[in-house]
């Protein structure tokens, strides 16, 4: 797979556009950057994340750019539900695969951090796996950021590079 330009790849993000952001300790912060600096092209993009470590999506300045609906109601997230710019999915853990399985939730593009691939080609999930396999058996678009410090974990945590449509390291 070539390496795509990650802004140019990350266009095709509309607004109405329904995107998972991988969350916990794997919440890839610079894609998600580079998707908030789209936010005066975007309207109404559903971001679902679990327990993301960041505020990208939050800034009262992007609400009528970006719509929280959260799996977890993290801090990073209870001020926007509270004020209604952002939703919580009363959801146990297990549960929450069906949602992208069955397309409750279709997914248009997924956000995720990944280990740099091995020689087969194949990267972890790291130390953030939770509902992240779900949304990419379902993603239409895939987009990853390569961290060599994410450490390969091994279970159900890969992801193939050819899968993979964009990402930056």
């Amino acid at each position: 797979m070539a390496k795509l330009i990650i802004d140019q790849a990350l266009s095709v993000i509309n607004s109405g556009a329904r995107v998972f952001v991988q969350g916990c300790g794997g919440t890839p912060q610079y894609l998600n950057r580079l998707v908030a600096n789209r936010a005066g092209d975007l309207r109404r993009v559903e971001i679902i994340s679990l327990n993301p470590l960041d505020d990208t999506f939050t800034n009262p300045e992007l609400r009528d750019s970006f719509f929280i609906n959260s799996l977890f109601a993290s801090s990073f997230v209870r001020s926007s539900i509270a004020s209604g710019s952002a939703s919580y999915i009363p959801i146990f853990l297990n549960e929450m695969p069906r949602l992208f399985d069955e397309k409750i939730l279709p997914i248009d593009a997924a956000l995720i951090h990944v280990s740099p691939p091995d020689k087969h080609g194949y990267c972890s999930l790291g130390i953030s796996v939770e509902v992240t396999r779900a949304a990419i058996r379902n993603a239409k678009k895939i987009f990853a950021q390569i961290n060599r410090n994410m450490p390969r974990v091994h279970g159900d945590t890969f992801v193939h590079m050819n899968d993979i449509d964009a990402y930056v390291e």
